[in-house]
């Protein structure tokens, strides 16, 4: 794989949580490697309590590991202070989250600009392209709305619009779908994959769907913190 095509490499990633009472943790991950290239998208699965939130958190300059490394875009995270890694979060990177994390107070339109604000202004052009993502979303007539006045599905929508909002090359997306009823979901679905096909936005989803993580193009398996190659499931009536 050349080095021009690859967006994220993590190599040999460790993260142990400590203790206060007892001392160090057994290990999370242990000396989980990946890589990811420009447009490519991935399902992460695996049982709960594998480690895959926490690598995703590692992946997306969120938390630190106990060693190995990761790299966007070549950049090697450890080397960055806060400000660089908020940089890195804000310009580089779309997070979409099982539990939406829309801001209440806020307008779908607003919720979108939220990230745009980071280092004190809001970038140019923001306004409107908030705006045409909302739309592509199927959410053009909602701009107004509070997240109260959506539905779970809407909300999930709002918060891809607002991953997209800064023009990453990489979406992370935990258990996006996890909250959702089986239609809504496939509906998210399909919008994550076209999104992908189309704009050449490069996924990770860490998910327990089968439906889903089948229409991603390739899956890895975390399981006991190691990650390895999964096969591809059939997608079936979900449990």
């Amino acid at each position: 794989m050349a080095d021009s095509e690859t967006l994220l490499r993590a190599r040999d990633v460790t993260k142990r949580y400590e203790s206060p009472a007892d001392g160090d943790l057994p290990l999370v991950l242990k000396g989980v490697s990946l890589e990811v290239r420009q447009g490519e998208s991935l399902a992460i699965v695996g049982p709960s309590g594998s480690g895959k939130s926490t690598l995703l958190n590692i992946l997306g300059a969120l938390d630190r590991p106990t060693s190995g490394t990761v790299r966007i875009e070549g950049i090697d995270l450890a080397g960055l202070d806060e400000k660089a890694l908020a940089h890195v979060r804000s310009r580089k990177i779309g997070f979409v989250f099982q539990l939406h994390h829309l801001l209440p107070q806020c307008t779908a339109l607003e919720n979108v600009l939220v990230p745009t604000l980071a280092g004190g202004g809001m970038r140019d052009g923001a306004d409107g392209r908030a705006r045409k993502l909302l739309e592509r979303v199927g959410l053009g007539d909602h701009l107004d709305y509070r997240p109260a006045r959506l539905s779970g599905g809407q909300r999930q929508r709002v918060a891809v619009a607002r991953a997209l909002i800064n023009q990453p090359r990489l979406v992370l997306a935990d258990e996006p779908t996890g909250s959702l009823d089986r239609e809504t979901a496939g509906n998210l679905a399909d919008l994550l994959v076209e999104l992908n096909r189309e704009d050449g936005v490069a996924m990770v989803v860490v998910t327990h769907s089968v439906a889903l993580a089948s229409r991603m193009g390739r899956m890895l398996e975390l399981r006991d913190g190691s990650l390895s190659p999964a096969a591809l499931p059939s997608t079936g009536p979900e449990t």
